[in-house]
């Protein structure tokens, strides 16, 4: 027989205090509703575990099954899942008012090159000095970038002032 403490929230074996519960054979044939100890026997008798997966007060449900074999697929499934999953990370590229046209089309193909690569991008305007006066130019700086960048991204969250700098957020296309 397995294991005996319940590490997944799952309760096994002696630990189902139930009087009786609805039971699946290990093929998974129903059977009904039986006695807790005839269902311990049953389970006793294929040398495998009795696992309560649904423990509602008025039909707790057990099934027959080698406890230790289920958490190992659990975790087994849990791993692929993690291993298949993308992080996207977030890209900053930095501009100012003043940024010369070389300059920004360099930037720009960076931006697009974290787009294809599935990262976001963040793009802040630095304002400097007097340069807060016109931040209505950032605007236009940011809608320009944007625009550029159309083809692989698309605006996540539209240009923001906070502070001194100017945000916006590309996130990649969906395809």
């Amino acid at each position: 027989m397995g294991i005996g403490k319940q590490n997944s929230g799952l309760m096994i074996n002696d630990e189902i205090r139930f009087q009786k519960v609805r039971l699946i054979e290990s093929d998974g044939s129903m059977v009904g509703i039986i006695p807790i100890a005839e269902a311990r026997k049953r389970a006793e008798d294929q040398d495998l575990d009795l696992v309560l997966i649904a423990p509602q007060a008025d039909n707790p449900v057990c099934k027959i099954m080698n406890y230790g074999k289920y958490m190992f697929e659990l975790a087994k499934k849990e791993r692929e899942a993690k291993k298949n999953q993308k992080v996207t990370e977030v890209k900053e590229v930095g501009l100012k008012l003043t940024t010369e046209e070389h300059d920004l089309e360099y930037k720009t193909k960076n931006a697009c090159r974290f787009l294809q690569d599935g990262d976001r991008v963040k793009v802040v305007i630095k304002f400097r000095g007097r340069e807060m006066a016109y931040t209505s130019s950032g605007y236009d700086v940011m809608k320009q970038f944007a625009e550029v960048c159309r083809e692989y991204g698309q605006i996540d969250r539209d240009p923001k002032v906070e502070g001194r700098n100017m945000v916006m957020f590309l996130a990649p296309r969906k395809n």
